[in-house]
């Protein structure tokens, strides 16, 4: 599955020093706006300590985690909407990509020029939210004007469409993300259709110095209570820090790192998850031992679904699935001693796949 979360913010709040750790891809992180105009792209590894035990347990010839594509989006200014900067550029980044990531700065530093001047994280994510709505104000009075020429027939269906996609823009007008807009089913497709820039689920990240990365600082506390209304996940990162982390060849030096600065796992880790959470991701493994490997399906995906992201064979002749849950796995110690111990389950068309599961398929094409 081939899922993509964008990197968005304003200039110099850390979006490329952030992106650079979680992908270890030198992007330009400079100290102007515009170092990136071009949206840089990355795969990031999922951590999972499952697969590790899992791997540890079968000693395969080959571990492969399951990955996440980012995506760093230029820097947003004001006037995007009307094409201020590279506007449209941007913007058109943002449609392309599955969930947004917002960066916003929380951090002092003299030698980091802010683009509108002072520190304000809340006014910063009012920008960028302005701009986004202002899009999507504009793409839904388009998408009005077809519905209400469909409308003048006298279809209820489409004169229905017409007072929904009414209250769609009301809301927007109102300074409310599409994504917080609760619709009955048939409104809900439509905004699904439209494919707004708000209606994207949204991670907010406060990029913070190292002194305010366990429990923040007066800038993250002004902004957890800006959007505690919006239904979205905030936490705090020191961009400057993962970078160190980064930079780290060994395992073992990065640990001691982190122990140092009192941290249990690096921030993009924390991120990576939350970004995992965000898409409604869940990961189901398979063991043998040729490999040991985590797959991506969506929460709720029932077997043959979750087959198919092997194979589209595997889903196509779908016969049963083998299943295994994680902690069976790992308390029986082996594959063997779980079918001995009677454990292993067999599973038809309308099993959903549980997060953790190890499976085996059988199929026939």
């Amino acid at each position: 599955m081939a899922l993509k979360c964008g990197i968005v913010g304003l200039p110099n709040v850390g979006k490329s020093t952030l992106f650079n750790a979680l992908t270890s891809a030198k992007a330009l992180a400079a100290n102007y706006p515009f170092a990136t105009k071009d949206p840089n792209v990355g795969m990031i590894t999922v951590p999972d300590t499952r697969l590790d035990k899992l791997a540890d347990l079968v000693d395969p010839q080959k571990v492969q985690p399951t990955t996440i594509e980012i995506v760093d989006i230029a820097g947003l200014i004001k006037g995007a909407s009307k094409g201020e900067g590279l506007g449209n550029q941007f913007l058109g980044n943002i449609r392309e990509v599955d969930a947004i990531v917002h960066v916003v700065r929380c951090f002092e530093d003299t030698n980091v020029v802010h683009v509108d001047g002072s520190v304000d994280p809340v006014r910063d994510k009012d920008i960028i939210d302005t701009e986004l709505l202002l899009k999507d104000m504009e793409t839904v009075e388009k998408r009005m004007e077809k519905i209400k020429k469909q409308a003048k027939s006298g279809k209820k269906e489409d004169q229905k469409l017409v007072a929904v996609g009414e209250q769609i823009l009301a809301h927007l007008e109102g300074e409310n993300p599409a994504r917080t807009l609760e619709l009955e089913a048939e409104g809900a497709d439509l905004l699904k259709e439209m494919y707004l820039l708000t209606n994207k689920p949204i991670l907010y990240v406060c990029n913070v110095d190292e002194e305010s990365v366990h429990d923040g600082n007066e800038h993250t506390k002004r902004f957890k209570e800006a959007v505690a209304n919006e239904n979205a996940e905030v936490i705090l990162i020191s961009a400057g820090i993962e970078a160190d982390i980064a930079e780290l060849e060994s395992k073992e030096e990065r640990m001691e790192f982190l122990e140092d600065m009192g941290l249990s796992e690096p921030g993009v880790n924390k991120l990576i998850q939350a970004c995992y959470k965000l898409l409604n991701l869940i990961t189901y493994f398979t063991a043998g031992e040729k490999e040991v490997r985590a797959w991506t399906i969506r929460d709720g995906w029932k077997a043959p679904q979750a087959a198919g992201v092997i194979h589209t064979d595997f889903e196509k002749g779908f016969i049963r699935a083998e299943v295994i849950k994680y902690a069976d796995y790992v308390a029986l110690g082996s594959e063997s001693a779980v079918k001995e111990a009677g454990k292993m389950g067999v599973e038809g068309k309308e099993y959903v796949v549980i997060d953790g599961d190890v499976m085996h398929f059988r199929f026939n094409v």
